[in-house]
């Protein structure tokens, strides 16, 4: 049996990975042709057409979607064999751009520390915060990004992770609230006040509606936001209590930081909610890396360091 080409698959991984042939052979530096020729190649020896015409664009077989991760763990791991990865790293010239997937409020909280600890060492090094608006281990399996931050979720049995810090909900209301001055919160203060939440869903409940239902409780919910800043800045300038991570408060230490000049009235919540662990996660691809080894130890470090314990 003749043994296949294995050039080809690193022109595989490619082109599945730009689904394009233009994009292709930019990435690999040849002409046009030349790729199309490759792709020919590849077409003859898996015996798939891999990438066919759909109006002006090219879109993957079903057989292309299903071996485009295998493909591209199979060039990587072809790539470390051939050229093992230094034990020795230098910060100091690094050139490199690190792509990290997090929420807006892991950003305002640790965002300027993270990069300041990045600048202090590796000046050559290159953060870019990319959004989060849903959960999903694509990005990570794909290799579009180095590091995603959140709550671990349905992100696959092989994502490496670490926790890095612990978080729970807290109620916040304007200074002068009737809540303030009604001493200690009960449930039933807490539901028959009006609420603004935070929520990418239609309904804006949560754990805490859950828990209120079993003492036949239910929020009025007056307002749902798309975001923790939002849903403060309406809790500041109106009744309605919002309901934020502690951490978030981190950031927002003019608030609440002094007594005599505070803007808010932050209180825990009445009934008992679990904590939150926000975790760190990566791919199995970049475990041994020496620059991403490098970068996970300095996001744990900043983040443990702002909120110890």
């Amino acid at each position: 049996m003749t043994e296949p080409d294995l050039n080809l698959l690193i022109a595989l991984d490619v082109l599945l990975a730009e689904g394009s042939v233009a994009g292709a052979a930019r990435r690999l530096g040849l002409s046009a042709s030349a790729m199309s020729r490759t792709l020919s190649r590849l077409r003859a020896t898996v015996g798939d057409p891999l990438l066919v015409r759909a109006g002006r664009n090219m879109v993957l077989t079903p057989y292309a979607e299903e071996i485009r991760e295998r493909a591209q763990n199979a060039a990587f791991e072809a790539r470390a064999i051939l050229r093992p990865p230094s034990n020795s790293l230098n910060l100091a010239t690094l050139e490199r751009h690190f792509t990290l997937r997090t929420n807006a409020g892991f950003i305002e909280i640790f965002g300027a520390a993270l990069i300041d600890a990045v600048a202090a060492v590796a000046p050559l090094v290159q953060l870019r915060f990319m959004p989060k608006p849903e959960k999903t281990a694509k990005y990570l399996r794909e290799g579009l990004i180095d590091l995603e931050v959140g709550v671990l979720g349905e992100m696959g049995p092989e994502i490496r992770l670490t926790a890095l810090y612990r978080d729970r909900f807290v109620g916040v209301v304007r200074k002068g609230h009737p809540l303030e001055q009604e001493g200690e919160m009960t449930p039933e203060k807490y539901a028959a006040s009006g609420h603004v939440v935070v929520s990418r869903h239609e309904r804006g409940t949560g754990p805490v509606d859950v828990l209120l239902a079993e003492l036949n409780l239910t929020r009025k919910i007056a307002a749902m936001v798309p975001g923790f800043p939002a849903a403060l800045a309406v809790a500041q300038a109106s009744d309605l209590v919002a309901l934020v991570p502690e951490t978030f408060l981190l950031n927002q230490p003019g608030l609440y930081g002094n007594p005599g000049e505070a803007r808010v009235h932050i209180f825990d919540l009445p009934v008992k909610t679990k904590e939150i662990t926000i975790s760190l996660m990566w791919h199995p691809r970049s475990e041994v890396d020496p620059a991403h080894r490098w970068l996970r130890q300095l996001v744990m470090s900043v983040c443990r360091e702002r909120v110890p314990g």
